[in-house]
């Protein structure tokens, strides 16, 4: 049996390209596009799952990785219970870029999970990025890691089941109408709409 639902705001953040939105889309609608436009400001997906014999809604800000909009990432990720933060397991750059995400969270967000993600695991052959010296970080800061595929579908659903699995009660909130769809917030009517959902 199904039992109250929960809210959880979620933010993914990383350098541009690393495949945020892909992510994102993949696991609110699951699909992929190869041509992926570049997020603007940012991107509002939410979609409801049941886990653990709760219903879980995840309110997900998709940052843009630009980094002319860095500036404008402490109004999403603020009060957000996870932070996905993404990198390209191709593109040695985007892991140093991630890296500095998560010290920006670890100072800034109080009670953030941070999730580490190695995206574009199906071009493993093109990896750049050494999974040995991922792993050390990742347990010298007392991260969770996984590496996903978002044109695979790769661990994408495990993103969000095992945001599920280690958010502590405490930190879960009741959950406001079920949604599942993608809004444009650099639409100021959309944007409005959405001000309920702790982006601010």
């Amino acid at each position: 049996m199904i039992g109250r639902g929960i809210s959880l705001k979620v933010v993914f953040l990383g350098d541009t390209a690393v495949g945020k939105s892909c992510l994102a889309v993949r696991f609110v609608r699951n699909e992929f596009f190869e041509f992926q436009e570049p997020t603007i400001g940012a991107a509002f997906l939410g979609k409801t799952i049941n886990a653990n014999d709760k219903r879980y809604k995840f309110e997900i800000w998709d940052t843009a990785g630009q980094e002319r909009y860095r500036s404008l990432a402490p109004m999403y990720y603020r009060g957000a219970k996870a932070a996905v933060i993404v990198y390209d397991i191709t593109d040695e750059d985007t892991f140093k870029g991630a890296k500095t995400w998560v010290s920006e969270i670890k100072k800034k967000s109080n009670n953030c999970l941070i999730l580490l993600v190695g995206n574009k695991v199906d071009l493993t052959n093109n990896r750049k990025v050494d999974i040995h010296m991922v792993k050390e970080y990742v347990e010298s800061n007392n991260l969770i890691y996984m590496e996903s595929s978002a044109k695979t579908g790769l661990n994408v659903d495990k993103i969000f089941t095992t945001i599920a699995e280690n958010i502590p009660e405490d930190n879960e909130q009741n959950e406001h109408e079920p949604i599942n769809e993608i809004v444009n917030v650099n639409n100021r009517e959309e944007r409005a709409r959405y001000t309920q959902y702790n982006c601010c």
